[in-house]
């Protein structure tokens, strides 16, 4: 799944290449959309267990950094295991497994423009939950914006009013799941480079998952079904990669709208492989929430500059 916008840790200073950035921010969207579309496809039409989904994108990418990181000559092996928060990490990491999981089954039942509206939430929720966690306290004027970003979000959900799957309720554990992991990640942001972070992000899917992707696993899958399994770690690793990536070479404020670009992506893949079509309620809710969390962002980019 993406990483909806959240302070990105880096340990060099923006270079300035913002259309270069900006190229690397939008691919990054596509293979995070294309991430979650494959999973839902492996689920939903191939039959492939859930369990056994989320533990190979798991696996594949943690295998990929281990080989990677150390060629490209941007981190030893060992180095990557260096961490000063190692509690914070683990936790961190327990958190990406649930967010995972949560959306991965959500998908079996919900649209991709569904699922990705409530993530769009997690900005929102974050900057509330700064302050009383963080002491970053929000405005009133953020404040209104983050209460726009509910109001949204109800008009998807409509309480009482549609018959809304069930599973939305796995959505909304997985924007839980992923505020608590981005809280972590702005708490540890200044002790390890984000490499390491990265690095550790894998151990708790790999580790807790096993058990869960042995009980159900099945091999009587096709070899483009296979390749498309292992394709789901590729997408995760370079998408996480490029996003890092993006925030090395430009400003924040420039590329992180971008990435508001998903909730379209996600809407064309629903549309084409599972021929879903978003209804106007969940269009007008998404529009309010990307919306409100463009405003949030640069509403925080305007106070950091004062301050």
């Amino acid at each position: 799944m993406t990483q909806p916008p959240t302070a990105i840790p880096s340990p060099l200073a923006p270079s300035g290449d913002t259309a270069k950035a900006i190229g690397l921010m939008i691919v990054a969207v596509m293979l995070f959309s294309c991430l979650d579309a494959s999973a839902k496809y492996l689920a939903t039409r191939e039959g492939v267990p859930v369990a056994q989904v989320i533990w190979v994108r798991f696996i594949v990418q943690f295998v990929l950094l281990i080989i990677m990181v150390p060629a490209l000559g941007l981190l030893t092996l060992r180095a990557m295991f260096r961490t000063n928060k190692l509690g914070w990490q683990l936790v961190r990491s327990v958190m990406m497994a649930l967010t995972t999981a949560f959306n991965f089954l959500a998908l079996q039942y919900l649209r991709l423009d569904q699922t990705i509206t409530v993530m769009f939430l997690t900005p929102l929720i974050v900057a509330l939950a700064a302050g009383p966690l963080l002491g970053e306290w929000v405005g009133v004027r953020r404040l209104m914006a983050i209460l726009a970003g509910f109001a949204g979000i109800l008009i998807v959900v409509r309480p009482g009013f549609a018959a809304v799957h069930p599973a939305i309720l796995l959505s909304f554990a997985s924007m839980a799941a992923y505020v608590a992991f981005a809280l972590i990640t702005r708490h540890i942001a200044s002790f390890d480079p984000p490499l390491v972070t990265l690095f550790f992000s894998m151990f708790a899917g790999v580790l807790l998952g096993f058990p869960f992707a042995a009980a159900a696993w099945q091999w009587e899958f096709s070899a483009p079904v296979w390749g498309l399994l292992l394709v789901l770690g590729v997408l995760g690793g370079s998408g996480h990669y490029l996003f890092i990536l993006a925030y090395r070479l430009a400003p924040a404020g420039i590329i992180t709208p971008f990435i508001y670009l998903q909730i379209v992506s996600m809407s064309a893949l629903g549309y084409v492989i599972f021929d879903d079509i978003p209804d106007v309620w969940t269009a007008i809710g998404s529009t309010v929430i990307v919306a409100s969390g463009i405003y949030l962002f640069y509403r925080e980019q305007a106070v950091k500059g004062t301050a």
